[in-house]
């Protein structure tokens, strides 16, 4: 065999032995609906689609951040960050480190507070500072220690952390005690207080599933003014709730991904699908409501949206 044969040998060999890209992510599924049914929908598309393998993994924000910070494939991609309530950890891993993408195709979000539409009717409340009035607090006490109860969010969100703080220094505390509890919490308290004709306010957002389950409104704000918009997380600050002051609504979101950089390296045709994913606020909405109000595992709500927008997924599939 001739030297120029042998080579040639070789490197037929080594094309045909190379082992090809192992598709395969994990993604983190933070607890609300609207996370879960991205990332599932992100799952969906994965291994149907690119053919590859995916796992789910449960964590809050700090910990999907510092994972895809690591690179190390424990978790590699965050299905809804909002921002700015998750600036600290984008200026940090994105703006910072560098070991962090965000995609360019976000959907919009809008935050405030709710009431259901007839606790509203019967007790005139429009505006958030009407939950401060003596009657609206009673009527919203339901454990009779003299304050009204209102969700601000779960353990773990940056968002219940400046609502906590607008709760302060909207007025409020001297009529309604802020509580943290997870999402499924939250949505039965809404359900029971309808149900029996009781007061009750809670941290609303679009998109979300409960404006399709419960007739609710959200309630004004002063409008959005940064000068009255200093908030600064817990990861910044250990006095950050001193150090912090919140007295207008929330500028409207912008929600994307952002996933770990090194996935590109080990799963490129999964990163390059990431980087053209986009849903709309409505989307959410009603992937949201599916699982949320019907009760359906998110897999099953993923699967049947992506079966029925083959064209859309086709387009971030560069098909």
């Amino acid at each position: 065999m001739t030297l120029k044969t042998t080579l040639l040998a070789s490197a037929v060999a080594s094309i045909v032995c190379a082992p090809a890209f192992a598709e395969e992510v994990s993604i983190g599924v933070p607890t609300w609906t609207g996370a879960q049914a991205i990332a599932h929908v992100l799952g969906e598309i994965v291994t149907s689609r690119i053919g590859g393998t995916v796992e789910y993994v449960p964590g809050n924000n700090a910990t999907i951040f510092q994972a895809m910070d690591q690179g190390e494939g424990d978790i590699d991609v965050h299905p809804d960050v909002w921002l700015p309530n998750q600036e600290s950890f984008t200026k940090e891993y994105v703006d910072g480190a560098g070991t962090v993408t965000l995609s360019s195709n976000p959907y919009q979000g809008n935050q405030g507070f709710c009431v259901s539409q007839n606790f509203a009717a019967e007790y005139n409340i429009t505006d958030i500072t009407d939950l401060g009035r003596p009657d609206v607090a009673a009527a919203m006490d339901s454990d009779g220690n003299g304050l009204g109860e209102m969700w601000i969010g779960a353990p773990g969100w940056a968002s219940a952390n400046v609502n906590e703080v607008k709760t302060r220094d909207y007025g409020l505390l001297d009529f309604i005690e802020p509580i943290r509890a997870e999402e499924a919490v939250k949505t039965a308290r809404i359900r029971d207080s309808i149900a029996k004709g009781e007061g009750y306010a809670f941290y609303c957002y679009e998109p979300h599933a409960v404006w399709y389950m419960f007739d609710v409104v959200m309630l004004t704000e002063p409008t959005y003014d940064p000068e009255k918009y200093i908030m600064v997380q817990p990861s910044d600050d250990p006095n950050w709730y001193e150090n912090s002051m919140v007295a207008s609504k929330d500028d409207l979101k912008q929600v994307q991904i952002a996933w770990s950089n090194p996935l590109a390296d080990r799963s490129p045709a999964i990163a390059e699908f990431f980087a053209n994913f986009e849903l709309s606020a409505d989307d959410v909405s009603s992937l949201a409501f599916e699982i949320s109000a019907n009760g359906r595992e998110p897999s099953e709500v993923a699967a049947e949206w992506v079966a029925a927008n083959s064209d859309r997924v086709d387009t971030m599939l560069g098909l």
